[in-house]
């Protein structure tokens, strides 16, 4: 299955997505929260500033990043559970 591909589809080929949409739809948080947990390092994934260099400007997440952001934390979540069942995957 390829994350990319599917996010495609569900964001209807759009290259960026805005932030207030992917934190709705991925990360159960504002986009306050998202932003600060970013510049914490919690959530390693860029923001995309596009338009003026203001604070009106249009804020999204790359469709490529989002995709490599979700495929980063199904490996951690598949490892996390092969480590509780004690296998070596």
């Amino acid at each position: 299955m390829n994350t990319l591909f599917l996010l495609m589809a569900q964001y209807e080929g759009r290259a960026v997505i805005p932030l207030d949409r992917v934190c709705a739809d991925y990360m159960n948080l504002t986009v306050q929260r998202f932003k600060e947990k970013q510049l914490a390092g919690e959530i390693d994934i860029p923001i995309v500033r596009l338009g003026a260099r203001s604070q009106k400007a249009g804020l999204g997440i790359h469709l490529k990043d989002l995709a490599d952001y979700i495929d980063r934390q199904r490996e951690k979540a598949t490892r996390e559970q092969a480590q509780l069942m004690g296998r070596k995957d």
